[in-house]
């Protein structure tokens, strides 16, 4: 892996659909998945937090990520996500994967523990000498606790299987920032989504995005119309997902994106423990956020 990936489009950072049962239902992740590939996304990104990856087992894990790899064609990019609490089974778990057939994995800084940028550095240096991975680092600092900063991204800035940074802390100046200092050196991902439009303005060619679990279609449509050219139509387009997108933001997030999908007519199942139902209320408010999505042309 002499030569960066580049990666392109919109990538689902896939839900996990749970049964009755509290089962994964991969009958319910096969119908969405189908839908978003007519949707016209460019690749699949399981076992990340909008898939629950904290509540599931290794076992689990593993069916998940082969599951996508059998569902998936040739020339969609895969990205597996491999986050954990501890160092050894971030490489445990990243091992895995690259075993399945993942070349590419997303790892935000291990939760709970804060590290300094130092120890975090040394955490994705022995992520990289254990296992012939690309990464994409993942900043969500409101989740994990702890940042990924100029520092960090300076050290590894022209580490070829350093892919790029997944951008989730809804600054638009910091997005600016990691665009301008590491323009032809680490991707600019998209996880912003109620910005998502500024990021593709700055550079972001990829957008790894939880909403399109519930808006596929219409992400999709945004991402064409601003790779066309069309920046009228793509304005348009994120002034329509905006309110949904922002009320995703504001808390309940997989809840939300979980009832997006009820909504288009493919159930998902509930949350796992600890993440509970949505109040009558906030599944009104983003229903009505929702409708004009919900009958998106193509």
């Amino acid at each position: 892996m002499s030569e960066k990936v580049v990666l392109s489009g919109v990538l689902p950072a896939l839900v996990t659909p749970f049964g009755k049962d509290g089962a994964i239902d991969f009958d319910a992740l096969g119908r969405l998945m189908e839908h978003f590939r007519a949707a016209g996304v460019s690749g699949w990104v399981p076992n990340g937090s909008t898939g629950e990856y904290f509540s599931q087992s290794t076992a689990e894990r593993r069916a998940v990520l082969e599951f996508v790899r059998d569902f998936a064609t040739e020339g969609e990019i895969l990205v597996a996500g491999t986050n954990a609490p501890a160092t050894r089974e971030v490489i445990e778990q990243t091992a895995m994967a690259r075993d399945i057939g993942y070349d590419t994995v997303l790892l935000a800084p291990p939760f709970y523990t804060r590290p300094t940028q130092a120890e975090l550095i040394r955490h994705y240096e022995a992520v990289l000498d254990a296992v012939d991975v690309n990464i994409v680092l993942y900043s969500y600092p409101a989740k994990d606790g702890a940042d990924i900063g100029f520092e960090l991204m300076d050290h590894f800035a022209d580490t070829p299987r350093v892919l790029g940074i997944k951008e989730s802390s809804g600054s638009l100046q910091r997005a600016i920032a990691i665009a301008s200092r590491y323009e032809g050196r680490l991707q600019l991902i998209s996880g912003s989504d109620d910005i998502a439009l500024d990021f593709m303005f700055w550079g972001a060619d990829a957008w790894i995005c939880g909403p399109s679990n519930c808006m596929a279609k219409a992400c999709c449509d945004l991402d064409r119309s601003y790779r066309s050219g069309d920046l009228r139509r793509a304005r348009a387009i994120m002034k329509t997902l905006f309110r949904a997108m922002n009320i995703l933001e504001s808390g309940k997030f997989v809840q939300k994106i979980k009832y997006g999908c009820a909504l288009q007519g493919l159930p998902v199942g509930d949350c796992r423990a600890p993440l509970g139902p949505l109040s009558e209320d906030e599944k009104a408010e983003f229903r009505a956020a929702m409708e004009p999505i919900l009958n998106w042309p193509g």
